[in-house]
């Protein structure tokens, strides 16, 4: 009994000593195993791990993404326009050896602290490059911006171990006491380019209306050109058909042109006309021959 009662405490620190010199590392997380600070074991993978017990420490980190926020940051992009623009980070430890020793016992606090300046620096170096302005901030460019800056925060989280995964910029607002100013030189900047385009259009419809001034001038000229061309020569063959004519029945003729007279001379509803009975303007109607009378003749 004596003896049962002296392996009863025997077996109890045996149980705990081996108890305590195992461990086991979840899915979700990795582990160091540390002896006086020092690292001895490094388990990336999960399972069941050995240690020496009450010499040997587990530090255990996070193997899941992680997030953070940023507090607002300041930036003047390239046209001067003050922003406040507040990010978001993902990141997971890569590497925990150096990630361990790159924050000592500071853990996740001083990695998170030492991110988030990191991550600030890189926001004002990318949005405050030559060529990148506020309008370049808010159009669809902006997607192209937060993947330079995650390229270069994940550059310079390596040194502590980490793997920056993504970064989103969010909110993107202008300073309080610098909106109405902002405000003002927008609407400034706007009547400026609306005054310009409106000169340049009607710079543009002056050209327009000269040219069709132009056109229309040299069009009418050439018409009346053609036209008095086309007339000069009309009255060429007139004349040549009436010589023709004249020279083939001068009496005839003579009879024709009367008969153009008469119609134009009594074309309406004015038929009454005053001259002298032995005009020869009488000449054809006085014959009943349809020929000229003697006495038009010795008239």
């Amino acid at each position: 009994m004596n003896k049962f009662n002296f392996l009863i405490p025997v077996v109890a620190i045996i149980g705990a000593a081996v108890l305590s010199s195992m461990f086991v590392v979840d899915e979700r997380e990795k582990a160091l195993v540390l002896r006086f600070g020092e690292i001895v074991q490094v388990r990336t993978e999960p399972g069941l791990g050995f240690k020496l017990p009450l010499v040997d420490e587990v530090v255990r980190f996070e193997d899941r993404i992680l997030s953070l926020e940023t507090d607002l940051i300041e930036v003047t992009p390239a046209d001067d326009r003050r922003l406040e623009i507040d990010a978001f980070v993902l990141y997971r430890i890569a590497d925990v050896v150096q990630y361990r020793q790159a924050v000592g016992s500071g853990g996740q606090a001083r990695a998170a602290n030492d991110l988030s300046g990191i991550l600030e620096s890189q926001i004002r170096a990318v949005l405050g490059s030559q060529g990148v302005t506020s309008n370049t901030i808010l159009s669809p460019e902006r997607s192209a911006l937060m993947d330079q800056i995650r390229v270069r925060t994940d550059a310079r989280a390596n040194a502590l171990g980490l793997e920056v995964v993504d970064v989103r910029l969010r909110q993107t607002n202008l300073p309080e006491q610098n909106f109405d100013a902002t405000l003002q030189r927008m609407i400034a900047e706007r009547e400026r380019e609306a005054t310009d385009e409106r000169a340049r259009g009607r710079e543009a419809a002056q050209r327009v209306t000269a040219l069709a001034d132009r056109t229309f001038e040299e069009i009418i000229s050439e018409a009346s050109r053609d036209a008095r061309i086309i007339e000069g020569e009309a009255d060429a063959e007139r004349n040549r058909v009436f010589a023709n004519a004249y020279s083939k029945d001068p009496e005839f003729f003579e009879f024709y042109r009367s008969l153009a007279a008469y119609e134009e001379a009594l074309k309406g509803s004015n038929s009454t006309m005053v001259l002298s009975p032995d005009s020869e303007f009488f000449n054809y109607l006085r014959s009943d021959q349809g020929t000229r009378s003697d006495e038009g003749e010795r008239n």
